[in-house]
């Protein structure tokens, strides 16, 4: 036998690198200044907005209504009938214009003080 063969292959381990390395913890600071305020102040709002809308009375009747049964549709002092589906559609494009116009100009105001996946979180 010669000196190679007798010398086997034996490499020292190696230790096994995992797949996914250990998750670095964030740790969450208080934020406050003048922006925070505005955020908090806006967050409120929306929300008032959003869960008080239903309860808003106007002219004896909820304020923003779409009543499928009747077909109406009450928006404030707007009462829209079915044939009056086209001013419903020129109103809802006109909005998602303005929220188009409004990001593209604002965006982060928007997704830092108004967005509801903001300020739900």
């Amino acid at each position: 036998m010669n000196q190679k063969n007798s010398q086997v292959a034996t490499a020292a381990p190696v230790a096994e690198e995992g797949l996914y390395k250990a998750r670095k913890k964030i740790q969450v600071r208080s934020v406050t200044g003048i922006f925070a305020t505005w955020r908090w102040a806006l967050v409120w709002l929306t929300q008032l907005l959003y869960y008080g809308l239903p309860w808003l009375q106007w002219n004896d009747r909820q304020a923003v209504l779409l009543d499928l049964v009747n077909r109406k549709f009450y928006i404030f002092g707007l009462v829209l009938w079915p044939q009056d589906v086209f001013f419903l559609a020129i109103i809802l494009i006109i909005s998602a214009y303005a929220l188009f116009l409004f990001t593209a100009v604002a965006g982060r105001l928007w997704c830092g003080y108004a967005c509801a996946q903001t300020v739900f979180t």
